[in-house]
């Protein structure tokens, strides 16, 4: 049976993570398939096996110093990879390039007819800069996505919006003044939580000056405020009629997660996963891929998660 959404979910992926209780532990999907599993998602997606990228797919967004920085790291096995919050251990070079394959996979299935719409929760590592790995994020899966859409497929106006806690700097400042970039993010407040960007007067630079939105919330803040600036996304999407849709679901912004201050319920997750999917249908054929980011609570991102799981398979049912 052809599914029109495809899961990505396997031992190889959800390797990746750090040990000795780190929050971003190699167990967090699957915190997300047992409760996929539970409500019989499972059944209504096409599951696909991970894949490695190759060391060349991954320079078209990296630098080859970087690349080849974080093999030596995994091989040493100890120590940190970037400048203090991501730490080196073995075996994250392999698992890094399973994040970025998986996503080129997806990428290659849509782009191919074989699927409508993706979902890796094992990605969406959006602190990653060209050159650097920031914030647990050692390659940048969706920049090695939007890369390779503009270089092998030649879709050119993307849209990424991310609801993740933090700020998605990574992605924002790769593509600060690419007037093709079109960008979405809800966020805490950046004077409140790493990374400390993300201000509403950072638009974009030079000829992308306006394609860039960016949506600081403070501390303590919820599902009204989520709802309430929510819209603002979608214009912003009209206005600028993207071709492909990436989406960043990171469910650090759900109340109780440990790292971060906002106060999301799942309904957020889902009512964005859900215009989103609408929006896709609208502009840019129904083309969507999420990706999990962050979240640090094991219950919140396995109920967020599934959340935009559903209402991506119901997008495509619709």
């Amino acid at each position: 049976m052809k599914h029109s959404v495809k899961l990505y979910v396997g031992d190889s992926l959800g390797k990746y993570g750090f040990p000795g209780g780190h929050a971003f532990g190699p167990d967090r999907q699957d915190a997300f398939w047992k409760e996929a599993l539970k409500r019989g998602l499972d059944k209504r997606v096409g599951i696909v096996d991970p894949r490695m990228a190759t060391e060349e797919e991954l320079h078209r967004f990296h630098t080859p110093e970087h690349v080849a920085w974080v093999k030596q790291k995994s091989a040493d096995g100890y120590g940190l990879i970037d400048y203090g919050d991501t730490p080196a251990c073995p075996g994250i070079f392999e698992a890094a390039m399973t994040v970025a394959g998986s996503a080129l996979h997806g990428l290659d299935t849509i782009m191919s007819g074989d699927a409508l719409r993706t979902f890796q929760p094992v990605g969406g590592l959006h602190h990653a800069r060209r050159e650097t790995a920031a914030g647990f994020c050692v390659f940048n899966d969706v920049g090695v996505v939007i890369d390779t859409l503009r270089a092998q497929f030649g879709v050119k106006r993307i849209a990424y919006v991310d609801i993740d806690v933090h700020h998605g700097d990574g992605l924002y400042y790769s593509y600060v003044d690419d007037p093709d970039l079109i960008y979405a993010d809800i966020h805490q407040d950046g004077r409140t939580i790493y990374p400390g960007t993300g201000h509403a007067n950072e638009t974009g630079a030079g000829a992308a000056r306006g394609t860039k939105l960016n949506i600081p919330l403070l501390p303590g803040m919820g599902d009204r405020e989520f709802f309430t600036v929510w819209p603002h996304v979608e214009a912003h999407l009209r206005k600028f009629q993207p071709e492909f849709i990436l989406f960043q679901c990171g469910a650090d912004s759900l109340a109780g997660d440990p790292l971060a201050m906002l106060q999301y319920s799942p309904a957020a997750h889902a009512h964005a996963a859900k215009r989103l999917c609408a929006l896709a249908n609208e502009m840019a054929g129904g083309r969507i891929m999420g990706f999990g980011g962050g979240g640090y609570n094991r219950a919140n991102l396995a109920a967020a998660w599934c959340a935009v799981l559903d209402e991506f398979i119901r997008g495509s049912e619709g």
